[in-house]
């Protein structure tokens, strides 16, 4: 193994590109029965002549599956129907979805039982889907009484089927991802595009489901697993991104009727037809230039701005997968805006609704249209209230006043533009304008071309000067203010106190601080630092208490008067102060005040000058690497935010399907997760097989003094759970090695929570009860195991402490470091760890 560099890399990227090229393309060439069926499928269309338009009417008649179909006792169309599609188009997307869902099926699940679930989904999705229909029709719901008399074909209900029941073989990542996707889908298919097939498609996914269930049942039982907090976030973005995507593909049917599109036109704004601009210019002048500057408009680079909102809540959604407040904030006003805009437009119609319809037949079905509309952000928005603390993170203020003032300039400058060009050439307008006229009509810059009609009396550019503001002021802002907010949302690291962050990283670097002392740097904590800003503590405020993340860092001589120091500061807010996880230090400075302390955890410490792994006690380590060497595994040293998709794909599989496991929400505080390893400081080693298989994962933190590392501490570690063996033991190994190579003196193993080893000293009544309080949550986390497996590499111990003013607190300080470490146990996990400490 190669020793690590300051800028990690392994290998040619190319060489990584054509690897994950190859991993894509290896599962279709074995998958022969999803092959087998594509071959089928486009030959019986190849040789019945529907592959360029679908089946004619005669022959959908015989193989196409609807109401009529099974209401004329054509019994064997749910299954006929799988082997036709509509058209050309038809054939491509069904190809693209069998390749997508059914080939991993086929891996996982095998031929047998992905034959039957393509099959046996297929027909019960149609049913389903028919039967829907049906009850709606009798329910007198319209968009689905205009289904009554279609027929379909199409393969792709039998594909989301197989693709619903293979969720259940996947890991907890994958299974959550692809229930998601699949699901989505058929809602935007069915909600937006309104299309019998959409209905069916719906049915198969629910079918699938149903059946993966019922398998699932037979290997145990079923229960709700939990996601991690970066997963959770990740779900939350893909939610708003499908409300975005929804009318963007619906535009690409012309003939899409769901009932989430009622309104779609105000999604994605679409171009008047040669009828309307008839019409328009039947009326009077006027009107006819103002229907021709909106035509025009779509034949310029401003047409973008048809899809502004989906376009906007795409980015808001990158932004949420970061975890960010200012995205989740303008989430919420996204959606809060668009059900006032159905709000007010359901106040209008109430109060004049012969300016909306012509006939009186006609106000249920608009009234129900518009109760449709608010449903999906009304909905979305709900999730945005409920999952409001996963997005904490706040941008730097430096951040924030450059987006503010970038964005700011651009409207500025468009506004300027609009009016100040705008009145030079007054003479272009149809009628002059004016400067009031300009400044009224101003807010039509900034809006899609469908609104204009309802919240802008626009001035109608007519000459060529006027028409380019019209295109383009709008989009300077709206280009500038996209491209900001996604470079702004892209930033690596944010944090909850961002600006004091960037201090104290630096102040860390500087002077350095203890072996854990990077733990500062991670999201969640506040900062304190003396007058002279030569030493800082991080901490976070749980209630009343101030618990900190380790001990004082900066300046040697001065971290030991910054305890007292912090405790001034907390008393001036009413606080009680708690050092957690601190060294032997900072516990003799704290005893000095009076204060008490108590071990809850104890670091694993490996100096490598004389590191050698000779003689019997080394015998599991040497074992590991020999092991590794001959089945091909490597240890490839990468910086987490760098590495190929390929590998961070994996790595975050891994780790959400052990926070699965577990039951229990993954723990915080001093134990990093995926979010810690997206940092360019942070190193991780990874164990790869010659097949590019992630088998394993650590991440060092850097130990600075005096600038640079003179250490590195370990945090994350994840193994595949099917994968080798000994990889832990490999890559803690192979780290020390390599980092031996480059000069450092130790390697910190980092602390296990309420684990220590046995002392001569009895144990106070409070260590009792943390000992106790360890060997109950020895099944669920297994601190006690870690600790005896870090023995494996003949660590030095150093014990870490929790010192406290006041035994008073210690019930609220309790109450503190586990919502510290479990900030979002839900009241389920709670019943379940209290099982866990009554058993």
């Amino acid at each position: 193994m190669s020793a690590p560099a300051a800028a990690p890399r392994v290998g040619d990227r190319r060489t990584a590109w054509r690897t994950t090229l190859e991993r894509l393309r290896a599962p279709i060439r074995h998958a022969p029965f999803t092959l087998g069926f594509l071959a089928v499928l486009w030959i019986v269309g190849a040789v019945t002549g529907t592959i360029a338009s679908g089946p004619r009417p005669h022959r959908m008649e015989r193989i196409g599956v609807g109401l009529p179909a099974l209401a004329g006792g054509r019994w064997w169309t749910p299954a006929s129907s799988l082997l036709w599609c509509p058209g050309l188009g038809g054939y491509l997307s069904a190809t693209a979805l069998v390749l997508l869902l059914v080939v991993p099926s086929e891996r996982r699940l095998g031929v047998a039982r992905t034959a039957g679930t393509l099959l046996g989904g297929q027909i019960l999705g149609t049913l389903l889907g028919v039967g829907a229909v049906w009850l709606g029709s009798l329910a007198g719901e319209q968009w689905l009484d205009s289904l009554t008399g279609e027929l379909t074909v199409t393969p792709t209900v039998g594909a989301l089927a197989a693709g619903a029941a293979l969720s259940y073989r996947l890991t907890a990542l994958w299974r959550r991802r692809m229930r998601l996707g699949v699901t989505a889908f058929a809602l935007v298919m069915a909600l937006y595009v309104g299309h019998l097939q959409g209905i069916m498609r719906l049915g198969g996914a629910v079918a699938g489901l149903a059946g993966g269930a019922l398998l699932y049942r037979r290997r145990g039982p079923l229960r709700l697993r939990h996601s991690s907090h970066t997963e959770a976030r990740v779900l939350v973005a893909l939610v708003v991104a499908a409300s975005a995507i929804g009318p963007m593909v619906a535009i690409l049917y012309k003939d899409a009727y769901g009932p989430l599109n009622s309104f779609g036109d105000l999604y994605v704004s679409v171009q008047p037809t040669a009828g309307e601009v008839a019409d328009s210019c039947a009326v009077s002048a006027r009107l006819c230039h103002a229907v021709h500057a909106v035509r025009n408009f779509y034949h310029s680079p401003a047409t973008v701005l048809a899809v502004l909102v989906p376009a906007l809540l795409l980015v808001l959604a990158e932004g949420l997968r970061r975890g960010l407040r200012l995205a989740w904030a303008l989430a919420m006003l996204a959606q809060l805006a668009w059900m006032a805009l159905f709000a007010w437009w359901l106040h209008d119609f109430l109060a004049s609704p012969a300016d909306y319809i012509t006939a009186p037949a006609e106000h249920t079905g608009y009234l129900q249209a518009l109760a449709e509309q608010m449903l999906l952000p009304f909905l979305v928005l709900l999730l945005l209230l409920v999952t409001r603390a996963r997005f904490p993170l706040l941008l730097p203020r430096s951040a924030l006043r450059g987006l503010l003032l970038v964005v700011g300039g651009a409207l500025l400058l468009s506004c300027a533009a609009f009016l100040g060009i705008g009145y030079a050439v007054r003479g272009e307008y149809d009628p002059a304008a004016t400067l009031p006229r300009l400044a009224a009509g101003l807010v039509s810059e900034f809006l899609p071309p469908a609104f204009l009609g309802y919240f802008a009396d626009w001035p109608v550019p007519v000459g060529g000067t006027a028409q380019a503001l019209y295109h383009y002021c709008g989009l300077l802002f709206w280009a500038v203010t996209l491209v900001a907010l996604l470079v702004t949302f892209r930033r690596p690291r944010l944090h909850t106190d961002a600006d004091a962050a960037v201090r104290a990283r630096q102040l860390l670097v500087c002077h350095g601080g203890p072996n854990l002392s990077y733990l500062t740097t991670w999201d969640g904590n506040y900062y304190w630092s003396d007058p002279a800003g030569r030493a800082a503590v991080a901490y976070r405020v749980i209630a009343t208490v101030a618990l900190t993340t380790g001990d004082p860092f900066g300046a040697p001589d001065a971290r030991p008067p910054a305890v007292a120091g912090f405790a001034r500061y907390c008393d001036e807010r009413g606080w009680t102060p708690c050092f957690y996880s601190v060294t032997a230090q900072t516990r003799a400075r704290a005893e000095e005040l009076g204060w008490r302390s108590v071990q809850v955890a104890e670091e694993a410490v490996v100096p490598l000058p004389d590191l050698a792994f000779t003689g019997k006690k080394w015998q599991d380590v040497r074992t590991a690497l020999n092991k590794a060497r001959k089945e091909g595994i490597e240890a490839q040293w990468w910086s987490f935010p760098e590495a190929p998709v390929a590998l961070t794909d994996q790595v975050r599989s891994i780790s959400e399907e052990w926070v699965a496991d577990k039951g229990l929400p993954e723990m915080g505080f001093t134990l990093g997760g995926l979010d810690e390893l997206d940092d360019p400081a942070v190193r991780c080693l990874i164990a790869v097989d010659a097949e590019g298989t992630v088998h394993g994962i650590t991440s060092w933190m850097p130990v600075y003094q005096a600038g640079r590392p003179a250490g590195w501490t370990l945090d994350f570690m994840r193994r595949r759970s099917d994968g080798f063996r000994g990889v832990m033991e490999f890559l803690i190994a192979s780290a020390a090695l390599g980092f031996k190579e480059e000069g450092a003196r130790f390697l910190s193993l980092s602390g296990a929570p309420l684990a220590r080893t046995a002392t001569e000293r009895p144990p106070a009544a409070l260590q009792r009860m943390l000992d106790q309080a360890g060997r109950m949550l020895e099944p669920v986390y297994g601190f006690r195991s870690l600790l005896n497996f870090k023995a494996k590499f003949q660590p030095e111990y150093h014990p870490l402490y929790m010192t406290y003013p006041d035994p008073a607190a210690l019930p609220a300080i309790t109450r503190a470091i586990g919502k510290a470490y479990l900030p979002h146990m839900t009241a389920g996990q709670w019943v379940r760890l209290m099982r866990q400490f009554s058993a």
